[in-house]
């Protein structure tokens, strides 16, 4: 079972947004180095909206190949058209990633009924561990736990990403599917909770500038080690709310410039951080000892 913290890689680029392979990957190495517990390719932080199909699987092929099985890989797959997730899952299990990520469709609002025939349908297409992925608050379309039970009893559907930060909706799956499936926190503020009520660990924005201490609180929680990783999870506070404020990517991406690890680049319509946001980001980099 995939567990720990898991970095939602944003996806490096030059000033005009051409794919930056060189900044990849220092990027993997730098998660290698810094006890990152896997990598998730190509999802909503790595902006899979605005990449094609043949750039898609290059990064997917590119991460996987760099990381040479030490740590799992984990393609983002999902597509508001079930032909176009199955077409990525599949491309992502043939250039050999462990497990893919997808997200609910997004903008046409199916129902329960149609999230339920989504996922089964890929499922049954692709022969390769998935792992739903429930974020409302960008998607419009809210996966109940009553869909995430009935998609449990397929067998490769292995996972959610539960990213509502309701703590109550992420207890109740755990009581519900925690037996036949990993439970994975999606937003970084509530992680180490949902952790502690039996959740396997974090896919993570914060990781991406914070790795090793996002390792920490995960190994900390796993280990039921409350005290340690509600210490560190107040420590990295600061970068979980600044790094969303605006929409992610933009400040992690801005925040790992500053770093010196990436160039500021994104794809219309995502611009670079507000210049009135930096000085707030990077105070929060500071305060983690980052800079």
């Amino acid at each position: 079972m995939i567990s720990g913290s898991l970095v939602a890689l944003v996806t490096p680029m030059d000033s005009r947004g051409n794919l930056d392979w060189e900044a990849l990957d220092r990027l993997v190495e730098f998660h290698l180095t810094e006890g990152t517990d896997g990598i998730v390719a190509v999802g909503t932080s790595g902006e899979s909206a605005t990449l094609d199909f043949d750039e898609h699987k290059e990064v997917i092929r590119r991460v996987v190949d760099r990381v040479a099985g030490r740590i799992p890989v984990i393609a983002g797959t999902g597509a508001n058209s079930t032909s176009e997730a199955v077409r990525l899952t599949e491309d992502a299990r043939d250039v050999g990633a462990d497990a893919c990520l997808l997200v609910t469709p997004y903008y046409n609002k199916p129902t329960q009924e149609g999230l339920y025939q989504h996922y089964r349908f890929i499922a049954e297409a692709v022969d390769i561990p998935q792992i739903l992925y429930n974020v409302p608050g960008r998607t419009a379309v809210d996966m109940l736990p009553d869909t995430v039970a009935r998609l449990a009893d397929i067998d490769n559907i292995v996972g959610i990403k539960e990213a509502t930060g309701d703590l109550q909706r992420a207890r109740e799956v755990i009581e519900r599917v925690g037996d036949r499936m990993a439970v994975y926190s999606g937003d970084d503020p509530t992680a180490v909770e949902l952790i502690l009520l039996g959740g396997k660990g974090n896919i993570s924005v914060t990781a991406n500038v914070a790795p090793r201490l996002m390792h920490e609180l995960c190994a900390a929680a796993l280990k039921g080690d409350a005290d340690t990783a509600r210490r560190l999870n107040d420590a990295l506070m600061p970068l979980h709310k600044q790094l969303f404020i605006e929409s992610n990517p933009i400040p992690a991406k801005w925040a790992l410039h500053e770093m010196g690890l990436i160039a500021d680049g994104l794809r219309l319509p995502l611009t670079s951080l507000s210049p009135d946001c930096r000085p707030v980001v990077r105070e929060a980099l500071q305060q983690c000892g980052l800079l």
